[in-house]
């Protein structure tokens, strides 16, 4: 009679440490945040008050509550991924804080109103840590989450401009004293549709057609889904003007296919027929068409369409390598330099070496996502936890790629560090499902039981 390997027992210290661990980076995440709220102050002649002290431990309080939540529900997460973003969080904050200072004290959008936004955005963090015991249990309502995801992502379009349009693109759900960007919280339902359909329906991807030039291409009849995806995407980019939405969420299917079936071809036929609809978008529709040629050359008319972009690349030129330091730039000299550059922001103050620390932070969640798909032992956490962290990438493509001139301007907002409340609060959400699903995969899979305790098992022959 022989027996199966026993996996890893849990060691008595792994928590204390993990947990030890997460507790420290999430002060050193603070400290950082408050110094760098103190040279602000300073290198703009602002009187350093407590205050400031006030809004630096309220910072750290909010998200020790966030971190005992995680230990309570989840103590087996990921320690990484909370402070990274906090720290993010907090860089944005004092961003946005720095540009109110440039704008008067009477204008601007307000880091007060983004500190409330980040409340609002950690609690619901910690409702969905503590309420989905079992990311699993999502894969039940992935129909109901896919139809969720497309009526929000419709609404605007369907809204008159009142209610729903901003610098020609209709992405916006206004109601009397509050709005709503649906886009932001679509991607999440959908990711989850995609993950639960590819798993369910995953013979249908996999299956091979005729062999062309070394691809196995797909068969005529399988390529439903992918037709749909590409219909939702250009409607999005006809209907409401939204570049970034629509190529985020196909690029974001695509990805999740190739993964679920190792099949290049079908990136192969997603990339063919995104390029066909671009090419037909541009000479079709003119704010594709103005999107491009001010890509192309923003100086052609740097006081109209080209004077967003013309100012974010003076401000990389004028910040270099080392920044000219917190405080001291002139970010607010590009058009919405909170919301959509706030890439540019950076790159002017804390220069090519603190733009290429911060993107080293997303780095840090994006990779801790891949592993967590890895980990995971259930194919829908797999799909889940990779569909997650590539949105993540790709959508910091998009942006920062569309600010440094490398990709089209899109509109899309950096994650964790733009003013607004739909973004940050979509993608404390989406942070919230990746803690649960390395929570299950970090999870040991089974524990220390006494001898005297244990069950008796009956082996058969192998």
């Amino acid at each position: 009679m022989t027996t199966a390997p026993q996996p890893a027992v849990a060691t008595g210290p792994i928590l204390p440490t993990r947990r030890n661990a997460e507790l420290g980076l999430l002060c050193f995440a603070t400290l950082i945040v408050g110094v760098a709220l103190l040279i602000v102050q300073a290198n703009q002649e602002q009187n350093l008050q407590w205050n400031l002290l006030g809004y630096t431990l309220s910072f750290l309080a909010l998200f020790l509550g966030a971190h005992l939540t995680i230990r309570r529900f989840a103590p087996y997460a990921d320690p990484l991924l909370l402070p990274v973003v906090a720290l993010l969080n907090g860089l944005g904050l004092v961003l946005i804080h720095r540009l109110d200072l440039a704008a008067g004290t009477d204008s601007g959008p307000g880091a007060k109103q983004q500190m409330l936004w980040t409340l609002v955005a950690v609690v619901g963090f910690s409702l969905v840590v503590a309420l989905v015991k079992d990311h699993r249990m999502l894969a039940r309502y992935d129909y109901i989450c896919g139809a969720a995801g497309l009526v929000l992502l419709a609404i605007p379009a369907f809204l008159p401009a009142s209610l729903s349009e901003t610098n020609g693109a209709k992405i916006w759900i206004r109601l009397p004293g509050f709005s709503i960007q649906p886009a932001e919280f679509s991607k999440i339902l959908l990711l989850i549709f995609f993950a639960g359909v590819l798993v369910t329906k995953r013979h249908l991807f996999s299956s091979a057609g005729r062999h062309v030039l070394g691809i196995d291409l797909p068969r005529p009849r399988d390529l439903a889904p992918l037709l749909a995806a590409w219909i939702i995407s250009v409607g999005v980019m006809v209907f409401e003007k939204d570049l970034g939405t629509s190529l985020l969420l196909y690029a974001s299917f695509l990805v999740m296919v190739y993964i679920a079936t190792e099949r290049f071809s079908w990136v192969v036929i997603g990339l063919s027929l995104f390029g066909a609809g671009s090419v037909v978008a541009y000479h079709l529709f003119g704010h594709v068409r103005e999107r491009v040629q001010t890509w192309l050359d923003p100086f052609a008319d740097p006081e109209g369409a080209g004077y967003q972009m013309v100012q974010s690349r003076f401000s990389f030129a004028t910040g270099g390598v080392f920044g000219t330091g917190l405080g001291n730039g002139q970010p607010g000299t590009v058009p919405a330099a909170s919301t959509d550059f706030i890439i540019a922001a950076v790159g002017e103050e804390l220069g090519l070496v603190g733009l290429a620390g911060v993107l080293m932070l997303y780095t840090i969640v994006i990779v801790r996502g891949l592993r967590t798909a890895i980990a995971v032992r259930d194919s829908f956490g797999k799909l889940l936890a990779a569909g997650l962290a590539a949105t993540l990438a790709i959508q910091l493509f998009i942006v920062v790629g569309g600010v440094t001139g490398l990709i089209p301007l899109t509109g899309l907002t950096t994650p964790w560090m733009s003013y607004g409340g739909s973004s940050l609060v979509a993608n404390y959400l989406l942070l919230a499902l990746l803690v649960r699903i390395s929570h299950a995969a970090r999870r040991p899979l089974r524990t220390s039981t006494p001898i005297a305790a244990a069950r008796t098992e009956v082996m058969g022959r192998l």
